[in-house]
């Protein structure tokens, strides 16, 4: 497991939970937009692979949190590119914390195992854009259909779990949104993430975040296909 950072401390990234969060290094996205760039861009992983945390560190850390921490949430950019996903979450389980896994949905066998393994107990699936517009903000192109299983996965899964769309003025209009949120029709909860024109991948991308009133807007329109939708700004 590649583990290449921790948040010992966090009340906001797990859902009612007290949590600590680790940062998995490596994605097959390359969103413009992506915030945290040296966990991506090869030009920072040999500096990054130079400091990866070793395991027995990370458990040694949370043997020492039970009973102050609750969970972990294992995200950032795209945990389920680790090979030993499925052995750290059964690790992370077995002393006690729940588990949390951030995932953009590209690999819908890996989620089915971790599901039927019962080795999650919270899901937060990224959505970028509607299907036949993906490429255009990660540059991905392989078996988009795998997104669709993801979400259905998700939703139908006793979990507790979110999906989540970071809202980006080049990118995102009413309509995409609309198409969004027909993809993760009748899900149970939906966030809009407002973009932060900040530490990019891109260090020339610089496109304006919403307003707030126009994310209501797109609220209005979610909210006419999902249970809950808020906006996170």
């Amino acid at each position: 497991m590649q583990i290449a950072g921790i948040q010992k401390f966090s009340l906001i990234d797990y859902p009612g939970k007290i949590a600590t969060v680790i940062f998995t290094l490596g994605c097959n996205f390359r969103c413009p937009y992506c915030h945290n760039p040296e966990f991506v861009s090869e030009k920072y992983k040999e500096e990054i692979i130079k400091n990866i945390i070793p395991e027995e560190i990370f458990f040694r850390f949370l043997e020492k949190r039970k009973g102050l921490l609750d969970g972990v949430s294992i995200c950032w950019w795209e945990p389920t590119l680790q090979k030993n996903l499925s052995n750290f979450c059964k690790k992370i389980k077995e002393l006690g914390f729940f588990v949390k896994l951030d995932t953009n949905g590209t690999n819908p066998k890996i989620l089915k195992s971790l599901i039927d393994d019962k080795l999650l107990d919270y899901i937060a699936m990224d959505i970028k854009n509607p299907l036949e517009k993906y490429g255009e903000i990660t540059w991905f192109k392989e078996n988009l259909e795998g997104i669709n299983e993801s979400i259905e996965l998700i939703k139908n899964s006793s979990l507790e779990y979110e999906f989540r769309t970071t809202c980006v003025a080049w990118f995102h209009n009413q309509e995409d949104i609309e198409k969004i949120v027909k993809s993760i029709a009748w899900a149970k909860l939906y966030y809009l993430q407002n973009y932060k024109p900040w530490n990019t991948l891109e260090k020339d991308f610089s496109w304006k975040s919403f307003s707030i009133k126009e994310l209501q807007i797109f609220q209005d329109i979610a909210q006419k296909y999902v249970e809950k939708c808020f906006i996170r700004s």
